[in-house]
């Protein structure tokens, strides 16, 4: 019998996900249609019945990108009838009042057009519970509501946990779990835990934070959130090394001269004083965000994709990296002063109202870091993030090394850059190519110039947002992109020792809003012949 061609539109594979929504998987749903061709990939994942129980609906990660993220997965038929939505917070409301809050946040910020059908079968499956994290009550109130959910919405016990909460609050919600049972998961169901950002604030709290964890939860049902494994970008880095040939072979201290990964924001606070304060630069972002990026570009190719497969080779890079020998000259550090940004004059960190007057938070830090390996030795890695800096951006910059030999004159080559392969993740997803090209005329002149490839432009369609990809992978259990308790004390392990070498050496420099961080960095990479990018 010939196969069965792959000519399905693209509308009807998505009118049998939603038909068959109450199904765990892809392969049940495969399995359910017989004359379906098990290779189309059109047919998206769809998640099976289960509630998602949100921790701190009323913080601005929940309005923002939670809650729409839920709603569109909904309007994209991932989700299955029967999902029902939890939210527990410190407030007296009845259901309605939180329906209302998600129905406000998803007209403001979803990402695919508002729907009143889909809107109305998401709203019957919402309801709250109130009280406080150390109320007994309130989480025998939430046991007891979860258990109606199952007979009247059919949702099997399968329950999600996501704790939008300050990170003081992880161990007492989970062991409120734990002591009412709902971290136990009876026969063919499951529970499961999301822990956002920060894993504890250094090597020794992240581990005390494992360790409750665990106490209640199996590892393989804690899925600790770092939403920019989400991106379409962050995950194309390694379609673009594991899925071509182009790269692989230059991909290495023969070819490369030096990685340089930045994630800069050009906004100042904006309200997380009480959070940020304390915290800074480097443990917000590097220790998780860009240590996950070092990792994906310089891992060696998994057997699988599979979570095991993909975690062990990214904890061979973290435990390769190698601090620089002198900290006062291969890290810097900076506090954002005032200036103008975006054409309106904007204060200093230490003048932001929350602020203490003898804050020593660092606002902009960068690392000078490498990795004990063959395949990197002796190629650095620049790791940089900021506030207020010159403009929103965030990218890894595979710069490589300049050829050996070029039978031009020195005026022929002058504004000639090295060549370089930068991913870009925010704002403007894609990836840049520049290399050297002659410059049309009678002379033999070679500058820059740039191959462009943007998400929008090759696909016709925008990105999911990261926490669409990562709440669909809580809920039909895949964990590939949560990083494993390993990969965050190994990050701890590095940056540890950069945190007790900053906080004996005083305030951080100023930079002036606006601009892009402190002297100290561009001095940094000067002592290496080497300039940050320019963005």
């Amino acid at each position: 019998m010939s196969e069965a061609p792959l000519e399905a539109p693209v509308e009807e594979a998505a009118a049998v996900a939603s038909s068959v929504a109450a199904t765990a998987t892809t392969e049940e749903v495969v399995a359910a249609n017989p004359l379906r061709d098990p290779r189309d990939k059109r047919l998206p994942r769809v998640a099976g019945p289960c509630v998602l129980v949100l921790f701190g609906v009323t913080g601005d990660l929940a309005k923002r990108k939670l809650l729409p993220a839920i709603y569109d997965l909904g309007n994209r038929g991932l989700l299955p009838p029967g999902f029902s939505l939890v939210g527990f917070a410190r407030r007296d409301w009845q259901h309605q009042d939180f329906r209302q809050l998600t129905h406000d946040a998803v007209k403001e910020h979803a990402r695919t057009p508002f729907r009143e059908e889909v809107w109305k079968q998401l709203s019957e499956g919402i309801h709250f519970v109130p009280g406080e994290f150390t109320d007994d009550g309130a989480f025998d109130a939430l046991a007891m509501a979860l258990k109606e959910i199952d007979q009247t919405r059919g949702t099997g016990g399968n329950y999600a946990f996501y704790l939008s909460v300050p990170p003081k609050f992880f161990p007492v919600v989970v062991q409120q779990l734990k002591r009412t049972g709902l971290a136990d998961a009876p026969d063919d169901s499951w529970r499961r835990v999301v822990i956002e950002k920060p894993f504890g604030h250094d090597l020794k709290s992240a581990h005390e934070l494992n360790e409750t964890t665990n106490e209640a939860f199996p590892e393989s049902s804690i899925f600790r959130i770092d939403h920019y494994l989400g991106k379409e970008t962050v995950q194309n880095i390694m379609a673009l090394r594991f899925a071509n040939n182009l790269y692989e072979p230059i991909w290495n201290r023969s070819y490369v001269d030096h990685v340089q990964i930045t994630m800069a924001e050009d906004i100042g606070l904006a309200g997380r004083a009480g959070y940020y304060d304390g915290i800074g630069a480097a443990r917000d972002v590097i220790q998780n965000h860009l240590l996950q990026l070092l990792a994906l570009v310089a891992m060696e190719d998994p057997t699988s994709f599979d979570a095991n497969s993909l975690r062990r080779e990214k904890e061979k890079v973290l435990k390769a990296v190698r601090l620089p020998a002198d900290l006062a000259t291969g890290t810097a550090r900076g506090k954002y002063a005032a200036g103008w940004q975006g054409g309106e004059k904007v204060v200093g960190y230490l003048e932001e109202e929350g602020i203490p007057a003898d804050s020593t938070t660092e606002t902009y830090a960068a690392l000078k870091l490498e990795i004990a390996n063959r395949r990197w030795a002796g190629v650095p890695f620049y790791l940089r993030t900021g506030k207020r800096l010159g403009r929103r951006v965030t990218e890894v910059a595979v710069v490589f090394q300049r050829a050996p030999h070029l039978p031009f004159s020195k005026d022929d080559t002058e504004i000639l850059g090295q060549n370089a392969l930068v991913v870009r993740v925010q704002p403007d997803e894609g990836i840049t190519v520049r290399f050297g090209s002659k410059v049309p005329g009678t002379a033999m002149e070679v500058r820059d110039v740039s191959m462009d490839f943007a998400y929008g432009e090759s696909f016709m369609e925008s990105s999911p947002e990261a926490y669409e990809r990562l709440l669909l992978d809580v809920m039909i259990g895949d964990p590939p992109l949560f990083p494993h308790q390993r990969e965050v004390e190994l990050s701890w392990k590095i940056l540890d020792p950069v945190e007790e070498f900053w906080a004996t050496q005083g305030q951080p420099e100023d930079y002036p809003s606006g601009t892009w961080g402190p002297p100290s960095a561009d001095a940094m990479m000067a002592r290496d012949g080497r300039t940050w990018r320019r963005l």
